[in-house]
């Protein structure tokens, strides 16, 4: 039988083979980065001293502002200007709050809180204020130094430190803030550092520090008059506590002196 070619009397053809397409990548695309890279770049960043870094510039850079800008002189002169009624305290207790973190003293803008509100709404400026500082420095410590200093806790004091803040913090915070001696931010990273709670952190910080904060906006609240009972009373709500943690502070030195 003759096939399909031989009766039509042609010549078979291949049928067209498909167009063979060629991908090309473009010479401007970046070569990939290895995994292990970006890996090693992440953990870098991410490791507890680049952490521990980063907290000592922000630190050293709110420092330096206030140096450079005295935030602390614009709220003791009656910063913000044009405002007035609470949304003046509410700036207040804001800037009050961030001025502590830069470690600014807070005795002064307790004063300043005293001469611009009175001593009702002073002492509700200072508080927040005071409340919110230790909130963010506590907050800064613990996410960016805890991991890197925590292993430097070797001395005597401060594992004795570290202790008492970890097993006990309310209570001791309670006691740092209730006793002056301590400066604020020192109180504040050093908590940080340890294991104590957030919560128990605040709550002894806010109830810790009315009497004191109380004592000093009223006495800038009766700075004009220095010989009124208040200011007095006031004065010696100062004095009482900065003398008797002076005595609690020597008996702990002794003590561990001791061990």
């Amino acid at each position: 039988m003759l096939d399909a070619t031989a009766r039509s009397g042609g010549t078979a053809t291949a049928p067209p083979r498909a167009a063979a397409t060629e991908l090309t990548v473009p010479a401007s695309l970046p070569a990939p980065v290895p995994a292990g890279f970006a890996t090693r770049c992440s953990r870098a960043l991410l490791s507890p001293w680049s952490r521990l870094s980063l907290l000592v510039v922000l630190l050293a850079a709110a420092a330096s502002s206030v140096l450079l800008f005295e935030p602390h002189k614009l709220l003791a002169n009656g910063w913000p200007p044009h405002v007035e009624g609470g949304a003046a305290v509410v700036l207040f207790a804001v800037a009050y709050g961030l001025v502590t973190v830069a470690f600014v003293p807070r005795p002064l803008l307790n004063l300043a809180a005293g001469a611009l509100f009175g001593s009702e709404w002073g002492i509700g400026a200072s508080l927040a204020g005071t409340v919110l500082g230790a909130g963010v420095a506590f907050g800064l410590g613990r996410l960016l130094g805890q991991d890197a200093l925590r292993p430097l806790l070797r001395g005597r004091w401060l594992q004795a430190a570290d202790g008492q803040f970890s097993r006990h913090g309310f209570r001791s915070m309670l006691a740092v803030r209730l006793f002056p001696g301590v400066p604020f931010w020192a109180a504040n990273y050093t908590a940080a550092v340890s294991r104590m709670g957030y919560v128990p952190f605040l709550l002894a910080t806010a109830l810790g520090s009315i009497p004191n904060t109380a004592a000093y906006v009223v006495a800038g609240a009766r700075a004009s008059a220095p010989t009124s009972p208040a200011f007095l009373i006031a004065l010696a709500c100062i004095a009482v506590p900065a003398l008797a943690g002076v005595v609690v502070a020597w008996r702990k030195r002794h003590h561990l002196r001791g061990r």
